[in-house]
């Protein structure tokens, strides 16, 4: 005999595995990417990518597998999901500011109040999106909230100049260009 709460939880149930059944993560391939092998060692001038260092091959062939058969050679997607280069130099540029929250899975970067000594009459607060993994200057949105004080600890919402995002947008993207461009010279 079924009852109401046996009912109950039963739907609770595979709802709930409806749920996480569509929380999967894409992957990205980083072994392509130079330097990501565990050797120094250089192919054309570049640093060893870590498909490369697989193709050299082990004494063991393709691997040793122990408890799994090919399911467990498949990455489970729990790498970063945004464009490493973005990412360092975001956090790079933003470095001056203090560092309220960052998810490198989701892509967002949030910074805490920042007043310049210059200006102690002005804050700013930032907020960074890596939207892809792409190095393009789509893939990064800046926004900027900036507050004048009013009063002691009285703040109050002010306009942030036009040009503001875009130049931080600009320095994010100079920044990671500049360190993909070392990633591909370094020894």
């Amino acid at each position: 005999m079924v009852t109401f709460s046996s009912f109950k939880s039963l739907v609770l149930g595979v709802g709930f595995a409806v749920v996480l059944a569509g929380c999967s993560s894409s992957s990205v391939d980083y072994d392509q990417f130079p330097g990501s092998a565990n050797s120094n060692e250089r192919v054309n001038g570049r640093t060893m990518t870590r498909a490369q260092e697989n193709e050299q091959g082990t004494i063991f062939g393709d691997g040793l597998n122990l408890f799994g058969g090919e399911d467990s050679k498949k990455g489970t997607g729990s790498g970063i999901g945004v464009n490493s280069f973005l990412w360092r130099a975001t956090l790079d540029t933003l470095s001056f500011m203090p560092l309220n929250s960052a998810d490198p899975f989701g892509g967002v970067i949030i910074t805490d109040w920042y007043t310049p000594g210059e200006t102690p009459n002005e804050r700013f607060k930032l907020t960074a999106y890596i939207l892809g993994t792409a190095l393009r200057s789509d893939a990064i949105k800046v926004s900027v909230f900036r507050q004048v004080n009013v009063g002691p600890n009285q703040w109050q919402d002010a306009v942030v100049e036009p040009g503001t995002v875009t130049s931080m947008e600009d320095a994010i993207l100079t920044r990671a260009r500049q360190l993909r461009i070392d990633s591909a010279t370094a020894e």
